[in-house]
Order: C-alpha cells, then structure tokens, then sequence
C-alpha cells in the first residue's frame, strides 16, 4: 500500500508541485545557522565570526578575539 508522502511545504500550485517563500527559506536557513554555531561552539569551544567590519574569534567564556579587519569596498 502506497502512502503520501509528508508534506513538505503548506504552499502549493495548482497542480499539486510544493514551493517555498522566500520568507521560509530565509528563516529555515537563519535558524540552521544558529544550531550549527551552537554546535560549533560546544565542539570546539569558539567560533569565528564577523562583527563591526572585523573577523573575530568568539570563545565560550565570552572572550573575544579581533582576527583581521575587513577591507572597504
């Protein structure tokens, strides 16, 4: 017996294909980040980031470290 398969999306056409906003994708995609720097972090103690026009090392113990400033286009 064949089932259906979960829905993926609550937008669909008219012909019954599945899309994502652009809206969803954004917000699946911010979320996604956030789990992955709290992996990230929790593996390897820091993570490194950009912050004020600068690439900085952010470690557990909130410490923060300036790697190199970014250049102005």
């Amino acid at each position: 017996m064949k089932t259906r398969p979960e829905k993926l999306s609550k937008h669909t056409t008219k012909d019954g294909y599945e899309y994502l906003t652009k809206r969803t994708l954004v917000s699946k995609a911010q979320s996604a980040g956030k789990i992955a720097a709290k992996n990230a972090m929790n593996i390897m103690g820091y993570i490194v980031t950009v912050q004020d026009g600068w690439v900085v090392k952010r470690y557990e113990d909130g410490k923060i470290e300036q790697l190199q400033q970014l250049e102005q286009l």
